[in-house]
């Protein structure tokens, strides 16, 4: 078969964000790889069960070493049907004695479906998983070591009150450890079947009193437990839970990426990527810095997210098996290679991002002060004002219409003279100094950093 150039593959994944982990499991011959696995496992439990020789073992074992995907896929051109395509290229390659037990008493997807769960299993479990806590890692470190930056917070595009840069940066830490936990969890609980054409064990019941047994030893050796009911497949929902949970992962990647890209807008200037010597931002305008790698993460999403889509479309198979998800299910290996491959970025990204601490105090400090409305307010209304919040929302209108500080404009309203005084030093100094308005963020991102740093071993 010629040798086809990569820049005329159709998929972006193939050409742009190809990922050797990645094809290692999910690729079209890290598939051919699982399926020869799964026809060992059912000849290594014949002979275990007294129903085929050693040498047929051993024959068989030597030939899944060898059957190519190529040639498999040559063998689909001449007969029509892939998992009969794989049979005949493991039954070419051993002698007449071992061919019977190739396959024997199997259908189609007693080999597809242990194939998918133990593949997507290790997909995640030695490639996903890996890459998020390494992202995971970087985070708690710029969130331990920004814990105390003190970082104007917002809320619906506005400034709000005082955070820390490091407890926005925990925020992603607790929700992207959330999703690491979960994908670990939903990797182990992919089941396989062996249970025959439509489920119900016909054709092993034809030589085992436990039909059932001889399932969960066939997949014992790819490490699979059984469904508890299957038809010609298994029950989509674990599969369809794993894939939401990778989908809610890519969410979390997006939203990181969306506030590091806005605090990098030219006004804002909070944070930046690191640019390389030769890296350029603009074809026309040199002077550019884009924040190329968190909107490749946010565009990577885009393609991910409605993808889940088809996931749940594939639920539904009529009775005991339809074709209806043929196709579709092929593309699933797409949405790990994406998210790996925002998870790398964001890593390397993350890593060399830059703090701009004068931006920072800037920013916070833009306002002149009315950032400190809210504890104002509640300080009044804890002295017994009687309408607090009307009174301070007044003062902060006259404040942004006289462009004053309001502090300077609490000092000057007559009214305001015995509730100041009754201030306590700390109340008196956040009017003074919204910096110190930051609640307890910094002791919160340590804690939330400390206990997802302690709990992913890292």
């Amino acid at each position: 078969m010629k040798t086809r150039d990569q820049f005329d593959s159709l998929s972006p994944v193939d050409y742009r964000y190809w990922d050797e982990e990645v094809a290692k499991y999910l690729s079209e011959n890290g598939f051919t790889r699982y399926k020869l696995l799964v026809e060992l496992a059912l000849v290594k439990v014949l002979h275990r069960r007294g129903i085929c020789p050693e040498v047929a073992v051993q024959e068989v074992e030597a030939a899944c070493g060898q059957v190519t995907t190529e040639e498999v896929y040559e063998e689909e051109d001449r007969i029509r049907h892939d998992i009969r395509a794989l049979v005949n290229c493991v039954r070419a390659k051993v002698s007449e004695n071992a061919k019977p037990y190739v396959h024997m008493t199997a259908t189609s997807y007693d080999i597809i479906d242990p194939a998918n769960a133990a593949r997507y299993k290790d997909a995640v479990q030695k490639v996903l998983v890996p890459s998020l806590v390494k992202l995971e890692g970087v985070l708690i470190t710029t969130a331990l070591r920004e814990a105390e930056t003190v970082q104007v917070g917002r809320t619906h595009g506005q400034h709000a009150v005082p955070i820390t840069f490091g407890f926005a940066l925990a925020g992603y830490v607790s929700r992207l450890g959330g999703s690491i936990e979960a994908l670990k969890s939903l990797a182990t609980e992919l089941p396989g079947k062996f249970s025959g054409a439509v489920g119900a064990y016909n054709a092993s019941s034809l030589f085992f009193d436990d039909p059932e047994g001889f399932e969960t030893e066939v997949l014992a050796e790819l490490g699979l437990a059984p469904a508890e009911h299957s038809t010609q497949i298994v029950p989509p929902e674990a599969l369809t839970r794993l894939f939401c949970e990778i989908t809610i992962a890519a969410g979390v990647l997006a939203n990181l990426s969306d506030d590091m890209r806005n605090l990098q807008r030219t006004e804002i200037g909070e944070v930046g990527e690191e640019f390389e010597a030769a890296q350029v931002g603009s074809s026309t305008m040199p002077q550019k810095r884009n924040p190329i790698n968190f909107e490749n993460a946010k565009s990577c999403w885009k393609i991910v997210a409605p993808r889940i889509m088809t996931v749940f479309m594939d639920q539904i198979s009529e009775h005991q098996r339809d074709l209806t998800n043929s196709a579709s299910a092929r593309t699933y290996g797409e949405v790990v290679a994406y998210v790996v491959s925002t998870a790398k970025r964001l890593t390397r990204t993350m890593k060399k991002l830059t703090v701009d601490r004068a931006n920072l105090e800037r920013n916070l400090a833009m306002q002149k002060g009315l950032v400190v409305a809210e504890p104002l307010y509640i300080i009044l209304a804890a002295q017994g004002h009687p309408d607090a919040h009307e009174k301070v929302r007044t003062l902060t209108l006259q404040a942004q219409r006289e462009a004053r500080p309001l502090e300077e404009v609490v000092v000057g309203d007559a009214e305001m003279k015995d509730y100041l005084e009754r201030m306590t030093p700390y109340q008196r100094q956040i009017l003074s100094n919204p910096s110190l308005y930051t609640g307890i963020a910094g002791k919160k991102a340590k804690t939330v950093a400390e206990r997802w740093k302690q709990k992913l071993g890292l």
